[in-house]
């Protein structure tokens, strides 16, 4: 697999005024991680400065097992996010972007793209960023054209950086044309469609040409939606939320996970999967996305061995450890 866009640093606040943590971070980032700690190949296109943050993003990376041959060195400097928390958990950015490493891809350096990778994976802001944007997009759109390689995307919206709904769904929507897969959560689609239920907004993106649309819907699970077939909803699972940073990353890596493990990563295979299958791949991504929230940061859990298992057996909370041994869960789970 491969996954292309941004590797930045977050800057998480932690309990005393002024005091914050810093953190490897981006969506495609922690995407690339999670798809590496679940025991996937994944390969990262992602322009890692030379400065002390990006070294920090590239050891990391290479801790993981991810494969950092179409990463460049770049001369800019590291884009920053500042990141605060409400009472709940959930994380609000403030971005420092301005002529950072993340957005100054070259033709030369894209054209490296494995063009024989599986899976590419993009989306976030890289891929409605100038001028990193028409880069990116030309990846995707070269990759799908092969007509084998199976195309995911997530918008991973942030108001702050996109201005309007009107911009938002201009560029969301050039995304969802380029892609198979679309994942995007309720925050994202209420804010891009206003007042618009979400079954039309899925609609849409299918008329578009994406093959399944997934809207992750916070604790209450995820909504799956497929041209010609019937929706389906998977329910949430509940946890002691630590913090939310990272979930939706650790669900698309999820997500993508349980579609390779059930041979459901091309666009064929996808097109025409059984909706028992799907149902186990979205609440394999619930279970992974739940569990990142136990942790603080963008930490996703790690795949444990299952050699008396098959490969397509669904997930359990059992299956899945950190770094740390911790594998703190709820009865929830």
């Amino acid at each position: 697999m491969t996954v292309i866009g941004e590797a930045l640093i977050d800057l998480v606040q932690l309990d005393a005024p002024g005091d914050y943590r810093a953190r490897p971070g981006g969506s495609p980032f922690n995407v690339a991680i999670g798809l590496a700690r679940l025991g996937h190949r994944t390969a990262l296109m992602a322009r890692l400065a030379d400065n002390t943050f990006g070294r920090l993003l590239r050891t990391h990376a290479a801790a993981e097992g991810v494969d950092l041959t179409y990463a460049p060195r770049a001369g800019e400097p590291t884009t920053l996010a500042v990141v605060s928390m409400d009472p709940q958990g959930r994380a609000s950015y403030d971005f420092y972007l301005d002529h950072t490493a993340d957005w100054q891809w070259t033709e030369a350096e894209t054209a490296l793209a494995p063009r024989d990778t599986a899976v590419l994976h993009f989306g976030s802001v890289a891929s409605w960023t100038p001028p990193a944007e028409e880069h990116v997009h030309a990846v995707a759109r070269r990759l799908r054209a092969t007509g084998t390689t199976l195309i995911s995307y997530d918008p991973n919206v942030r108001p702050a950086l996109l201005g309007d709904p009107e911009r938002g769904r201009q560029a969301v929507e050039r995304g969802v044309a380029a892609a198979h897969l679309v994942k995007a959560s309720r925050e994202d689609v209420e804010w891009l469609y206003p007042d618009t239920p979400i079954e039309e907004i899925a609609a849409r993106w299918l008329e578009l040409g994406a093959l399944l649309v997934v809207v992750t819907d916070g604790p209450d699970g995820a909504h799956v939606f497929r041209a010609g077939a019937e929706s389906l909803s998977r329910p949430g699972r509940r946890v002691a939320v630590v913090d939310t940073v990272g979930a939706g990353d650790a669900f698309t890596a999820g997500l993508l996970g349980s579609l390779i493990r059930h041979r459901l990563h091309t666009p064929t295979a996808l097109a025409t999967a059984d909706p028992g299958v799907l149902r186990i791949a979205v609440d394999d991504a619930v279970l992974l996305s739940a569990l990142t929230c136990e942790r603080q940061g963008a930490d996703p859990p790690t795949a444990r061995p299952r050699p008396a298992l098959l490969a397509q057996a669904p997930l359990e909370a059992t299956d899945l450890t950190f770094a740390d041994g911790d594998r703190r869960v709820t009865a929830g789970l």
